[in-house]
């Protein structure tokens, strides 16, 4: 027993001795970074085909459930398709270079590229929003590089949007990253699986076509301001509270003054300012939606969002791609962060602890569920 109570002291003391080092580690490579001067954003874009991962996940099934002989039959079919089909692209490349040689003689200036007959080509995006949408600053990036490459009225982009909404500066920002797509001709798809509510559905709204799951929620046109105040308890406290202000709507609602009904009086007009703005917003993209009878800040599902006019369709981004996947090339489209040495050690730190901590509760809760039903 004095030998288990020695060795757990030993054990305690390596492992605080190990994340005192790790801690000092990550705080010396945080100083070295802030003393770098700040560039543009680091990061870089992805792109895969989504049509290779459909093709490889059926693939995987096929071979496990088909003859051998059977699969070795149709994949010297396949070659012959592939041989036919990249004979047929280089004779179209071909005919096109002629074209531009032609228009170019003509004095016209036009790419080969124009002349060929390419498939449709959709661009899948995705935004996961929280209160301050900071998913934009990636959507900003993937948006003006898709728009660079995405043919005016020939491709498309979808995106998978998934937000409880936030603050109406930020929700702005990414609806206006949105209306970039629109105001090149690029017809853009929103899918919600889940949720589009509030600064969500401010920026869902905008898609040429709406479409989300029967249980997603949808709505909550409104707008909402709220904070608590201590001006009472301060003032119990014998505590005084400050605040020196130039301009006579500088500050009306706040947590430490005294509220007047003039403040929040004033707070009331802006709130119905901002919320005019938001249903203008919303009749500008969707004009044959009854948008006095919606924008209660109630939330609906899709299904009921459906019959209110709020979403044009029912389906799943899911099953919307893999129909897309049929006849058009489908890309994922993503920003990805360059991460220094500190954010991976920050997130392994951070991820350690994240599941030393979810093991510890699950443990104790499936103890909990032991005890409470077979004791």
């Amino acid at each position: 027993m004095e030998f288990l109570n020695e060795y757990g002291l030993f054990l305690a003391k390596t492992i605080t001795l190990v994340v005192a080092l790790l801690f000092v580690i990550m705080i010396v490579l945080a100083n070295a970074t802030r003393q770098k001067p700040e560039g543009k954003p680091k990061g870089h874009i992805t792109v895969y085909k989504l049509n290779d991962e459909l093709d490889n996940m059926k693939e995987d099934i096929r071979h496990e459930i088909l003859d051998e002989e059977l699969l070795k039959l149709e994949a010297k079919e396949a070659k012959k398709k592939d041989k036919a089909e990249k004979k047929a692209k280089v004779k179209a490349l071909k005919e096109a270079a002629k074209k531009e040689a032609a228009a170019e003689k003509a004095g016209e200036e036009h790419s080969a590229l124009e002349f060929l007959e390419d498939r449709k080509r959709i661009f899948v995006l995705s935004f996961d929003g929280d209160t301050a949408a900071s998913d934009v600053e990636d959507l900003r990036h993937v948006i003006t590089a898709v728009l660079q490459v995405a043919r005016s009225g020939v491709d498309a982009v979808m995106l998978r949007l998934e937000s409880p909404g936030g603050m109406v500066h930020a929700y702005g920002l990414a609806s206006s990253q949105l209306a970039r797509l629109r105001k090149h001709g690029v017809h853009l798809t929103i899918c919600v699986d889940k949720v589009a509510a509030s600064g969500g559905y401010m920026m869902a709204c905008i898609a040429n076509d709406l479409i989300a799951a029967p249980f997603a929620y949808i709505g909550s046109i409104g707008v909402l301001v709220q904070l608590p105040n201590v001006h009472r308890l301060l003032k119990d406290n014998k505590i005084d509270f400050e605040m020196i202000t130039a301009g006579e709507y500088k500050r009306t609602l706040t947590t430490f003054g005294e509220n007047t009904d003039a403040d929040r009086a004033k707070v009331q007009e802006e709130v119905d300012e901002m919320h005019g703005l938001f249903k203008a917003f919303i009749h500008e993209y969707r004009p044959a939606l009854d948008v006095a009878h919606v924008a209660t800040g109630e939330v609906w599902s899709g299904t009921q969002a459906l019959t209110k006019g709020l979403v044009d369709s029912l389906d799943t981004s899911d099953e919307w791609l893999v129909a897309k996947c049929k006849d058009a090339d489908v890309f994922e489209v993503s920003w990805e962060h360059k991460r220094g040495i500190t954010d991976r050690l920050s997130s392994l730190f951070e991820g350690s602890l994240r599941s030393a901590i979810a093991k510890s509760l699950t443990h104790w809760m499936h103890r909990a569920d032991k005890e409470k039903f077979f004791s």
